[in-house]
């Protein structure tokens, strides 16, 4: 921990930068298609829970971008020692919904830049907030963490997983394919190579398979929401990563409903959570 100067990186904290956004109606159109629904959402509609992950994208030029993929950072985000990047968790209040075709502005802040040891090796978190609004009123607040460690250099056993609960009250089931993954990265501009570059995958970040992305994961678990309550309003939508998940394998999509809070997880073809989210349905404001 001592190469690493904590004391300059928590600089970052209270940076804040601004997004503007058109909301086209492509991006939702192109994710409802990849998801097979039935109906695609059009200008006007209302954009479904969490999917404002296609929007007010940062587009780093091929120079900006480092090997695996990744923007490089020092801009808005910190100049992390640490190379590695995943999104570890992340926080979701829905406060009205965003319409398709009306613009849109999103102002992110850096909260916190802490480091600590964890079982893997040196961590370095970073949580970000963003707050979405159209209009002149407010509609989404999302908090975001990230999570920065050391590139791996040899092949290394998976984190110890939980077992899945085995009380869900429905499951669904996906085979996350290369296409949905490739599909997933390019509309949201995540050019890292592990969700899309086996070789990459395999023999540079060692890992069994290509990496469905933990928003993809989070999406998805949403989406089940969708179809077990019609015309019900998410609120609040938590999740956090808790093991990597890969293509070529099944995974389930579970959840227990207790009032008006749903607690969901997915579930990989070993038996363990992957993904879990806590989502809290409610009336818009």
């Amino acid at each position: 921990m001592s190469r690493i100067d904590i004391d300059y990186l928590k600089g970052w904290e209270g940076k804040t930068q601004q997004a503007f956004d058109d909301m086209s109606p492509f991006k939702a159109r192109a994710l409802a298609a990849a998801l097979n629904h039935e109906h695609l959402p059009e200008a006007g509609s209302e954009l479904p829970n969490g999917w404002q992950w296609l929007y007010f994208l940062d587009t780093p030029s091929s120079v900006g971008t480092g090997v695996d993929g990744h923007p490089a950072t020092g801009g808005f985000l910190p100049p992390s020692p640490l190379p590695r990047r995943m999104w570890g968790a992340g926080r979701v209040h829905h406060q009205r919904p965003v319409i398709l075709g009306e613009p849109a502005e999103k102002t992110s802040r850096v909260e916190l830049v802490d480091l600590k040891d964890g079982k893997s090796g040196t961590l370095l978190f970073v949580k970000v907030r963003h707050d979405i609004n159209q209009g002149g009123q407010f509609c989404i607040k999302e908090e975001q963490n990230i999570i920065y460690r050391d590139m791996p250099t040899a092949l290394a056993r998976l984190p110890v997983g939980k077992a899945a609960p085995t009380d869900a009250e429905w499951s669904e089931t996906l085979q996350p394919d290369p296409v949905l993954l490739f599909r997933f990265s390019a509309l949201t501009y995540n050019a890292h190579r592990i969700h899309y570059d086996r070789d990459y995958a395999m023999h540079s970040e060692f890992y069994p398979g290509l990496v469905v992305h933990g928003p993809l994961l989070a999406t998805l678990l949403s989406e089940t929401l969708v179809r077990q309550f019609p015309g019900e309003w998410i609120r609040d939508f938590v999740f956090r990563a808790e093991r990597p998940t890969f293509d070529g394998h099944p995974v389930q999509l579970c959840g227990k409903r207790e009032g008006g809070t749903v607690s969901l997880w997915s579930v990989d073809h070993e038996g363990f959570i992957g993904m879990h989210a806590t989502a809290v349905m409610g009336a818009q404001q």
